[in-house]
């Protein structure tokens, strides 16, 4: 009797890639695949039904719907390795609360070692999707953090889209200059160097609502 499998349940809106990689999951002795959903279905009773350790949601060719759902995801309590096509659509994932990225061409033994891995309570990110270097994929978290304004939590949330200084001023009606000085300010609080590593920790830390 296998006692170690890790379960998971597989969200996908294409029903041929999400049977493919079922059946190919499902012939492994350490997992097993305990349900499947599309992403406009009820996934709070298929989850409750599946108790699975991990869900792995492959965000698919067009993410938008997917990203929305994902952020409604949180209340399942149920950690989410997202499979994205590329590191925009990562970091927006990691902002609604993804706790791993794969790239879409991961094979298997990726997909369950990541699944594993935040099913441990661990972050599982793949630099190709994260826009990270391999340095910076664990951030020191323990690190304390400067509180950031109400501004710059919009400003942050604004990051978390990817949109650019120039669109984030015109969203919130300052200057470029300003909203330039606010990503700045928040880089700095977070410790970190970029756009990218100030939304991936943020996330880490429940700084970013979706």
């Amino acid at each position: 009797m296998v006692t170690d499998q890790i379960h998971l349940m597989l969200v996908a809106d294409d029903l041929e890639a999400r049977s493919e990689t079922a059946a190919r999951l499902a012939a492994r002795s350490d997992c097993a695949v305990v349900g499947t959903a599309a992403t406009d279905e009820d996934l709070a009773s298929a989850s409750a039904e599946a108790d699975p350790d991990v869900i792995v949601w492959d965000l698919g060719d067009d993410p938008e719907t997917g990203l929305r759902r994902l952020a409604d995801a949180r209340d399942l309590r149920v950690p989410i390795v997202a499979i994205v096509g590329d590191d925009r659509d990562g970091v927006r994932a990691l902002a609604a609360g993804a706790a791993g990225l794969l790239p879409r061409e991961a094979d298997d033994e990726r997909l369950l070692l990541a699944a594993a891995a935040v099913a441990g309570g661990l972050l599982a990110l793949d630099p190709s999707v994260a826009g990270l270097p391999a340095s910076a994929q664990d951030p020191e978290d323990d690190a304390p953090v400067e509180a950031l304004t109400r501004r710059e939590r919009e400003v942050l949330a604004l990051m978390a889209e990817g949109l650019a200084n120039k669109l984030i001023a015109e969203r919130l009606g300052v200057t470029e200059h300003t909203a330039k000085f606010h990503v700045h300010t928040i880089l700095g609080k977070l410790g970190t160097q970029s756009r990218t590593e100030a939304v991936v920790r943020a996330a880490r830390l429940g700084l970013i609502a979706i």
